[in-house]
């Protein structure tokens, strides 16, 4: 059992034209790094408020991150149980 782990996320964000990329990445210790990806457009008809799409393409790559976490540790238990497994979110 892990007494304590470190583990850290880095969100990369891009703006280019009407659109905001950004890019979710999970270091933990002894394991690989997970990345995942969010997006955001801005309405042509919308104000240029740069934050708005940065917080929207982040929290979309760590919404993604964290779906992606949860299928790695269903994925876990089924590898380490032979059972299918299912988890209440």
């Amino acid at each position: 059992m892990i007494a304590t782990e470190e583990w850290s996320v880095t969100i990369y964000i891009d703006e280019r034209e009407d659109r905001t990329h950004a890019e979710a990445r999970l270091h933990r210790q002894y394991q690989s790094e997970v990345r995942a990806n969010g997006l955001a457009r801005r309405n042509p008809h919308d104000s240029n408020i740069p934050r708005i799409g940065a917080e929207l393409a982040a929290s979309r790559a760590l919404s993604q991150l964290a779906h992606q976490l949860l299928d790695d540790s269903i994925a876990d238990v089924e590898q380490s149980t032979g059972e299918p497994a299912y988890f209440h979110t």
